[in-house]
């Protein structure tokens, strides 16, 4: 089996991270781990190795831009994906943003806990288990 993917929630709003948390931890599927002080989200995530980063990008004491630059500039965490949370456009403006911002993808808040793991599952494209049923197929088709 494989292991639980590492995600990392970035986001000053305490109360958010920690039902984030919660819920991913709750599929089974996660091990989240939360940082309300974008000043230490570096070290953190330097420690912690997610497998993808969840970024609010409007924080009091630093601009998300600013924190995704620091962390795709870590050797650690280079090429590690990172998905904006923003309340700054809202759910019917994503599609006109293309879903991304600075060439990253994006969730509008509020979030739904489903949009949440689909963003986070895309990061990494077909699970093993669908490839698998794909290979089944393609040899029972021969």
């Amino acid at each position: 089996m494989i292991g639980k993917k590492r995600v990392l929630i970035i986001d000053d709003e305490a109360g958010f991270t920690r039902l984030l948390k919660l819920n991913l931890h709750h599929t089974g599927k996660y091990t989240a781990e939360a940082v309300n002080d974008p000043a230490q989200a570096l070290a953190i995530a330097t420690e912690f190795l997610p497998d993808v980063i969840l970024l609010d990008v409007m924080m009091p004491s630093m601009d998300g831009g600013d924190v995704a630059m620091r962390l795709q500039a870590s050797p650690k965490l280079k090429g590690t994906p990172i998905v904006f949370l923003t309340a700054a456009v809202k759910k019917n403006e994503v599609a006109s943003h293309q879903g991304s911002i600075g060439g990253l993808p994006f969730i509008a808040k509020p979030v739904d806990l489903q949009e949440v793991i689909e963003s986070i599952e895309k990061q990494f494209g077909p699970s093993p288990v669908k490839r698998e049923k794909f290979r089944a197929n393609a040899w029972n088709q021969i």
